[in-house]
């Protein structure tokens, strides 16, 4: 297990600026940080700045917030995209190449790198979505000199397609093959996660954390995912 464990909430298509509010004012009742546990929460697009100036007034340590998607080019006249540079001041990280994108979007692995490139040029964290599939095309096109390191998020889409959770051990095999490509870069598991497997997901060994989907809707489930992962580090 790295140092830090990342719990990441992907809320997708979900929730207004004032159901995110509730969200958050319900959430910071019940979280308790953790010296080593960082909690990152990707709202939609519409509500991040509102709901980044709404964090400003709770005691929420380790917790930031993450952008869903961003430009694959800088600012300037690029009608309807936003770039990172405008996303840097409320958003830490930036979840890139999710399934989704590439099955709706058609979104190709050459624009999540020039995403990620942007990213890491704002000074925002990429969090790379991977599946065995795409794995190697995806991270291979990649700089390995890269300022910042990406989080890779190793999603398979079959467990996303079904709506079931993947065997740990299943799971393990797929972050060993990452790991062989990319030694040093942290590993996240995305796919049907809940506080009733958070704790076997992260004891695969090389697992720096997980993404939650729909489990993070619900400020009481997420929160006990968070205590889940608290747990799983001990001490404080």
């Amino acid at each position: 297990m790295t140092a830090a464990c990342y719990v990441i909430a992907n809320w997708k298509c979900h929730k207004t600026s004032d159901e995110g509010r509730r969200w958050f004012d319900r959430f910071a009742s019940l979280y308790r940080p953790h010296s080593r546990l960082q909690v990152v929460v990707a709202p939609t697009l519409l509500s991040l700045e509102a709901l980044a100036a709404h964090l400003g007034g709770l005691c929420l340590p380790g917790l930031s917030l993450a952008v869903q998607d961003l430009s694959p080019f800088p600012k300037g006249a690029y009608t309807g995209a936003v770039a990172a540079d405008l996303l840097s001041p409320v958003a830490r990280f930036a979840l890139l190449g999710h399934s989704e994108r590439r099955r709706h979007f058609r979104e190709s692995d050459m624009e999540v790198v020039r995403k990620t490139g942007e990213a890491v040029d704002a000074g925002i964290t990429p969090v790379l979505c991977v599946d065995d599939g795409n794995a190697l095309a995806q991270l291979g096109a990649l700089d390995d000199n890269l300022a910042m390191p990406p989080l890779v998020a190793y999603t398979p889409v079959e467990g996303m397609a079904v709506k079931v959770a993947q065997p740990p051990a299943r799971v393990g095999e797929g972050v060993s093959r990452i790991r062989r490509l990319f030694p040093l870069w942290q590993i996240l598991y995305g796919g049907r996660v809940t506080p009733d497997n958070a704790t076997a997901y992260l004891e695969i060994p090389g697992i720096a954390g997980v993404m939650v989907g729909e489990a993070s809707l619900d400020a009481e489930v997420f929160a006990q995912v968070c205590a889940r992962a608290a747990t799983f580090l001990g001490g404080n």
